[in-house]
């Protein structure tokens, strides 16, 4: 039998270089980091126009649920600019 170094190689632990796991990209955390919707613009409208279709939602709607839901966005919208 041949003396061979093969037997002396140890795997090296990884403790350099950047984490992968998706694919060879880095890995991020999950989500956006842009603000949530209506927020950023994200949805083709600016903010004050989306303020604004919340203040006309609010008057059409007899829904409990969804005027919960719009006093909410506004008033999330009005913290997020100092207003309330």
């Amino acid at each position: 039998m041949t003396d061979s170094n093969l037997s002396k190689i140890r795997p090296k632990l990884r403790t350099q270089g950047n984490i992968t796991g998706n694919f060879g990209k880095n890995k991020v955390k999950a989500g956006s980091s842009l603000n949530d919707l209506g927020g950023s613009g994200n949805i083709g409208i600016t903010q004050t126009e989306y303020l604004n279709r919340l203040w006309q939602a609010l008057g059409k709607t007899n829904d409990a649920k969804l005027k919960l839901f719009i006093h909410n966005e506004i008033k999330r919208i009005h913290i997020q600019r100092g207003m309330w």
